[in-house]
C-alpha cells in the first residue's frame, strides 16, 4: 500500500489517501490478472494498535521504515511493505471498525486477496456454510474492493478482499477525529 504525503496524495499518483490503489496495495492488484491467480495469495496484515506513535516508534526501531502519512491519516493508518510485496497495516481501533463492523478486538486481520468481488462472496458464503463465524459479511469497502472478515478456528480474523474498482470508492467518515 503506498502512503499519501503531507497533502493526501500518495506520491507520484494524483489520487487521494485513501484511493483504491493506496488502500488496496499499490499497483499489486494489476498483478493480479498475470499472475493467472489460483487460490487466496497472502496480501497484506493489518494490526490494529491502541497507540499508533507508540507503534510506529516500535516498529522503526525494529528496522521497519514507516513514512509519516497526512495528518488526518496519521493516527488512524499507516503501512510498509515487508519484503515479498505484502503489506503491514498498523490500524486504529477506530479505522479497523470502518472495514470491519464486527471488530471485536484482538491481534488484527490476515488478509487475503482473490480474483473476484463474485469470489469474496463465494468464499464467505462457503466458510460460513462450513460452520466458520463470519465477522463481516460481504460488502463493498469504501476503497472500492469487495471486502469480508471470516474467523479462522483459532478466532482470528481473515479478509477476503477483490481488486479495487477506482469507481466504487468513497471517503470514510471519521466524525470529528
Amino acid at each position: 500500500m503506498r502512503l499519501p504525503d503531507g497533502d493526501g496524495v500518495v506520491s507520484g499518483h494524483p489520487e487521494p489517501a485513501w484511493s483504491a490503489a493506496s488502500l488496496a496495495g499499490g499497483c499489486k492488484v494489476g498483478e493480479l490478472g498475470r499472475a493467472g491467480m489460483q487460490g487466496p495469495v497472502p496480501d497484506q496484515f493489518n494490526l490494529v494498535v491502541t497507540d499508533m506513535d507508540a507503534a510506529v516508534a516500535f516498529y522503526r526501531k525494529l528496522g521497519l521504515a514507516i513514512p509519516d502519512t497526512d495528518p488526518q491519516w496519521q493516527g488512524h493508518h499507516r503501512t510498509v511493505t515487508l519484503p515479498g510485496g505484502i503489506d503491514l497495516d498498523l490500524d486504529s481501533s477506530e479505522f479497523a471498525r470502518h472495514w470491519n463492523r464486527g471488530w471485536q478486538g484482538g491481534m488484527g486481520v490476515l488478509g487475503f486477496r482473490v480474483e473476484s468481488r463474485e469470489r469474496v462472496d463465494e468464499l464467505y458464503a462457503d466458510l460460513t456454510a462450513a460452520g466458520y463465524r463470519g465477522q463481516q459479511p460481504p460488502y463493498d469497502a469504501f476503497w472500492g474492493a469487495r471486502y469480508a472478515v471470516i474467523e479462522d478456528p483459532d478466532g482470528n480474523a481473515v479478509g477476503i478482499m477483490s481488486p479495487a474498482d477506482p469507481d466504487g470508492r468513497s471517503q470514510p467518515d471519521f466524525g470529528t477525529t
